[in-house]
């Protein structure tokens, strides 16, 4: 009763309105760790963008920003600027206008570049979180990735406390005690759907599940054609899931009894996630779910992990491939387009893994249908993996 006491105590004291702490705690040269995707934490973001312009030298470092941060940084960036693993559309022009830096390294790299690299030293971390239980644990929810380290090694951390944020299992909590300030901020999560699709990707999704047997575990990255490809699964029996992110695919196919994880021979029974990127419904779903377990970065995509799952199917898309069987998946030419990611890290474990499989889809053309993405060799300037393992085009 003392020790619940006491974490009370401890929230109760360092609760406030995010622009009066952000305003005290940051110092000119800071470097900021902003949190994920969908759990981006909006409140503290906006008030992070006021006080942005009364400080120098400001360094924001962050995975896929898809909510308050702006497209154009051309004024911001005199007082800050952003470092990012990944290349959405919310920093694509910003990185190719050279006011953003892309730093290229496989997902399950990052955690560690925190925790043991002096010169990626974390000044301050703003996550978002579920409510604390009556033990004072908060769940990361939807995000864990690389949100857990960046808040386990960050000199001072910030949490937007969302009452609407799911509790999760898995590796997923944080204690009152090891954050510094807390903010209180009910707003819906940002969310992420595919509703369209095209014959194109419905032709490459018949192949592909014809590729995929049942009692499989499978990592599908995100896009409308990985949508798609979940989508042409619906028939198959008993797949598991062990992958980088879960979307509103994935639990079509839950509800359809199709993703059971019973021949699953790591974490039998459970989806294993790091991200969440999907609709309210998603959310709901996850929310004191234990079917579902969410772990950091480091963990879901480690290849020596990964491997460990018996007919395990990795499943990404692509941008250009040549005939030597080299893969391009993150940029156009000299233009970045996504990055690296953990696309990599699951090629490496699927085709490791016992009667393992890599497969890379893409349609055989550009949009516009006037070039080729099956090409004699990769565009110059273009970033690549090689060689593909399987390869699905229409």
């Amino acid at each position: 009763m003392l020790f619940e006491t006491r974490w009370k105590d401890y929230y109760r004291q360092r609760l406030g309105d995010a622009e009066t702490i952000l305003g005290r705690i940051l110092q000119d040269g800071n470097r900021i760790f902003v949190g994920s995707a969908c759990s981006e934490p909006q409140e503290l973001v906006r008030s992070l963008l006021r006080v942005v312009p009364e400080h120098r030298d400001l360094e924001l470092v962050q995975n896929l920003s898809m909510g308050c941060i702006p497209e154009d940084w051309s004024e911001l960036q005199k007082h800050c600027r952003i470092k990012t693993f990944f290349i959405g559309e919310k920093t694509r022009r910003a990185v190719n206008q050279g006011l953003a830096d892309y730093v290229p390294t496989y997902f399950s790299s990052v955690p560690n570049l925190f925790r043991e690299d002096d010169s990626w030293e974390l000044d301050v971390a703003l996550v978002q979180v579920s409510p604390p239980d009556k033990h004072g644990f908060c769940s990361l929810g939807i995000a864990v990735d690389i949100n857990k380290a960046a808040a386990q090694t960050a000199k001072t951390v910030v949490a937007q406390v969302n009452p609407l944020m799911p509790r999760t299992f898995g590796d997923s909590f944080l204690h009152v005690s090891q954050m510094h300030h807390f903010v209180e901020c009910e707003e819906p999560l940002l969310e992420m759907t595919h509703t369209i699709r095209s014959a194109v990707a419905d032709r490459i999704a018949q192949y592909v599940s014809a590729l995929v047997e049942d009692g499989s575990t499978i990592q599908v990255g995100v896009g409308r054609m990985a949508n798609t490809v979940l989508m042409s699964l619906k028939e198959k029996k008993d797949l598991g899931v062990h992958g980088e992110i879960l979307t509103d695919a994935h639990l079509a196919l839950v509800e359809k009894g199709v993703l059971t994880g019973r021949r699953k021979t790591l974490h039998p029974g459970k989806m294993i996630a790091s991200l969440c990127l999907g609709s309210r419904a998603l959310y709901e779903f996850v929310h004191n779910n234990p079917v579902v377990e969410m772990y950091p970065i480091d963990y879901v995509n480690e290849r020596r992990v990964v491997c460990k799952n018996d007919n395990m199917v990795s499943i990404n898309s692509a941008l250009e491939i040549d005939l030597t069987g080299q893969v391009c998946a993150d940029s156009i030419g000299h233009s970045f387009y996504s990055g690296i990611g953990g696309y990599v890290d699951f090629i490496h474990g699927a085709s490791l893994a016992r009667n393992g499989k890599s497969i890379i889809v893409l349609p055989s053309t550009t949009t516009d249908g006037k070039r080729s993405r099956i090409v004699s060799h990769l565009t110059h300037g273009g970033g690549w993996w090689g060689p593909a393992a399987v390869c699905a085009w229409s």
